[in-house]
């Protein structure tokens, strides 16, 4: 017999054994989510990095993909692929969404800093570029805090802790069209700000 039939089988098992867990899971035992961490945790994360290449950011999408498990656990259905296969989609589909999100809010960055940067004079460009940056990061929290608190919060965790749209509604607990909309106007507000003070 080839060495590739006893690891079929093992491969088998294990995810007989994980969808027990998630089994378990759906009835609310704690246990078998641990059980479950220690079973996909490190493949998960794997994948994570490999995608973002950032530790804290692969890890936090481990944290938030367990924490879809356990809240999912009653609608996984065997036919449609094992634990591991959902757990896997999941965990790329969100960092494939923490990418796109950082290099979106770098463009908007890059964007933004190149239409108000003035001239720096000749021979004198890193002092100006330095006092540039400091005058235009505390320009930037001082429009943030002239924000209503709903749209200030809004904002910060778009484009400082880089959630998504949907993730701040879950955080939030409040719909996706009002997410939008608070972001939306916040944006606006301070782009009329941000002008007159830089």
């Amino acid at each position: 017999m080839t060495p590739a039939a006893p690891v079929a089988a093992d491969d088998g098992a294990q995810a007989r054994e994980q969808a027990a867990l998630l089994a378990a899971m759906a009835r609310g035992d704690k246990s078998a989510l641990a059980r479950l961490y220690d079973s996909l945790g490190r493949p998960l994360y794997s994948l994570a990095f490999r995608v973002t290449n950032d530790a804290a950011e692969a890890q936090d999408i481990v944290q938030d993909v367990f924490l879809q498990l356990w809240q999912k656990a009653t609608a996984y259905d065997t036919s449609r692929g094992s634990v591991f296969s959902w757990a896997a989609t999941l965990t790329r589909n969100r960092a494939i969404d923490r990418v796109r999100m950082r290099k979106r809010r770098t463009e908007l960055l890059a964007g933004a800093a190149a239409e108000l940067q003035p001239a720096a004079p000749a021979g004198d460009t890193d002092s100006a570029a330095s006092l540039w940056l400091r005058e235009k990061a505390g320009a930037v929290r001082a429009a943030l805090t002239g924000l209503a608190p709903d749209q200030q919060k809004a904002i910060e965790l778009a484009f400082f802790s880089g959630l998504t749209q949907q993730e701040i509604a879950a955080k939030l607990n409040e719909p996706l069209g009002t997410i939008k909309a608070r972001i939306r106007r916040g944006l606006l507000k301070l782009r009329e700000t941000l002008p007159s003070r830089l």
